[in-house]
C-alpha cells in the first residue's frame, strides 16, 4: 500500500554508509536527522541504479541542481533499495555530481514511507515506488508519487514538477532535446 505523508516527520532510519576519499575507506552510519533536520532538501526515490527510466528522473534532477538552489533548496537526495556500490556506479555512469546519493539497502526507510514494493516474481526483490518529497526541517510539506509506480517514464516524480511546486514562476529554457532546464 502506497502511502501520501504529507505533514509528517521522515521516518527515523539510520543509513550505512560508504567512504572513499583519496586512502580514507570505511563505512559511517547517517541518520535522516544528519539529512533533513534544519535543512530544506528534495528527496526522490527510484526503483534501482541503472533501472529503466530512472537516468531521466537523476538526471533531471543534476541538471537542475542550482535553480533548486536558488529556490532555497539545502540539498537534493536520491535514495534507492540498493547497495552503496550500486549507487556509486550508477552516479559514475550518469555524470551525476549534484544529487547526493542514499542507499537504504533493506529498505528500512522506504518501509516506514509506505513505499516499499515487491518485485520477487520479476526476480528484482524489493524496491521502492518512484516517488518525490520536498521536506523541510524534517517535515514532509509536498510529495508526489508516481501512478504507474516504476516501468513507466517518471510523470509527477520529476525535477519539472518539483521546481514548478517550489516556484510556479521559474522561467526554465528548453534543451535541443526539449527538455526543460
Amino acid at each position: 500500500m502506497l502511502f501520501d505523508r504529507e505533514g509528517q516527520r521522515v521516518p527515523q532510519v539510520t543509513f550505512r554508509m560508504f567512504i572513499r576519499i583519496f586512502a580514507e575507506v570505511g563505512w559511517y552510519d547517517l541518520s535522516t536527522a544528519d539529512l533533513f533536520e534544519g535543512k530544506t532538501v528534495v528527496m526522490f526515490a527510484v526503483s534501482g541504479a541503472f533501472f529503466p527510466h530512472s537516468h531521466m528522473q537523476l538526471l533531471g534532477y543534476n541538471e537542475s541542481a542550482e535553480i533548486f538552489q536558488a529556490n532555497g533548496v539545502d540539498e537534493i537526495l536520491c535514495i534507492s533499495v540498493n547497495d552503496p556500490f550500486a549507487l556509486a556506479k550508477w552516479a559514475e555512469a550518469e555524470g551525476a555530481n549534484r544529487v547526493r546519493f542514499i542507499p537504504d539497502v533493506n529498505g528500512d526507510f522506504t518501509r516506514e514511507m509506505g513505499m516499499l514494493v515487491n518485485l520477487w516474481d520479476r526476480g528484482m526483490g524489493q524496491r521502492s515506488w518512484r516517488y518525490s518529497m520536498l521536506v523541510k526541517d524534517g517535515a514532509i510539506e509536498k510529495m508526489f508519487v508516481e501512478r504507474d509506480g516504476f516501468e513507466t517514464m517518471p510523470v509527477v516524480s520529476n525535477a519539472d514538477t518539483m521546481l514548478n511546486y517550489i516556484n510556479p514562476s521559474i522561467q526554465r529554457r528548453r534543451n535541443p532535446i526539449g527538455r526543460l532546464c
